[in-house]
């Protein structure tokens, strides 16, 4: 879903020299695979992540080799070849409790697997290529190109008339587009020296719940709002924990001259222009 987006972003940006690899061309668990992929680049995206949020409480090792371990072997790839990474990370590492936006040295402290194996790949990210590594957080992530929240709730709506969703998680819904473009933009201040390395948080502005997206993807979609109903995390009992307040703060992008990503309701009006999301919405409103 990000690797697409972010692939059109390195077009629309005039980089020409990009090399794409798939879960097919690359196993990123593989070390001497990883050595010859990253070679002769002089910068590396890792978009590649083990996400099945609630498998990860029962494939912690898999999570963990695909999350961690695989990091820090683009780390010494990276690391040999003098390449920055950029690795993308997850707002799950933090504890998800506070009350007010984390910002980007806020403690750990991960309230799953899945944030467990993340946050070991940004410990080793840091420690075998600390002059060169940067982990990008997002969140509520959502793209044209891949199952997502809002495309779910566009194919609910068409097959119900009524859709509950939950309304004590709060966060951040991000768009793969702006995010994209912010990652090119990063890169290249990285490359030019303009970027220190270290954590940024890669999330849209304001904030919302799952229910307040819903409604707004119901009304954007031109359907009526009125048919989301607001219900508890209790009422959806999953393997994983969710944070209840998963609000990023954005303090480290002024300094590189990356501009932050628009307000999350802004990017999804957009985002719903996408023909993806056209075609779900014009079936939902029959």
């Amino acid at each position: 879903m990000l690797g697409r987006d972010l692939c059109a972003a390195l077009a629309q940006a005039g980089e020409d020299r990009v090399t794409a690899a798939d879960r097919a061309a690359l196993d990123i668990t593989d070390a001497s695979a990883v050595r010859a992929a990253v070679a002769g680049h002089d910068v590396v995206v890792n978009c590649a992540a083990y996400t099945n949020v609630d498998g990860a409480e029962s494939e912690a090792s898999r999570a963990d080799a695909v999350n961690g371990h695989a990091v820090g072997l683009l780390a010494d790839a990276c690391a040999r070849g003098g390449a920055r990474l950029l690795q993308l990370s997850t707002d799950y590492v933090l504890p998800g409790a506070s009350p007010e936006p984390q910002p980007e040295d806020a403690p750990t402290g991960p309230p799953n697997a899945y944030g467990r194996s993340k946050l070991l790949g940004e410990r080793l990210l840091a420690e075998r290529l600390p002059e060169a590594g940067y982990v990008v957080r997002t969140a509520w992530l959502y793209g044209e190109h891949g199952g997502n929240f809002v495309a779910t709730m566009l194919r609910l709506a068409a097959e119900r008339p009524r859709v509950d969703v939950v309304d004590d998680q709060h966060g951040q819904p991000t768009w793969t587009v702006p995010l994209a473009r912010q990652l090119v933009a990063l890169g290249r201040a990285a490359v030019a020296g303009e970027a220190p390395p270290g954590v940024y948080h890669g999330t849209s502005g304001g904030r919302t719940t799952w229910h307040g997206l819903a409604r707004a993807v119901f009304t954007h979609a031109g359907l009526d709002p009125a048919r989301v109903h607001p219900t508890t995390t209790s009422a959806f009992p999953r393997p994983a924990v969710r944070p209840t307040y998963s609000v990023l703060a954005h303090h480290r992008w002024p300094a590189t001259g990356v501009p932050a990503q628009p307000h999350w309701e802004d990017s999804l009006v957009l985002a719903l222009q996408q023909p993806a999301f056209q075609e779900l919405a014009a079936k939902a409103r029959g």
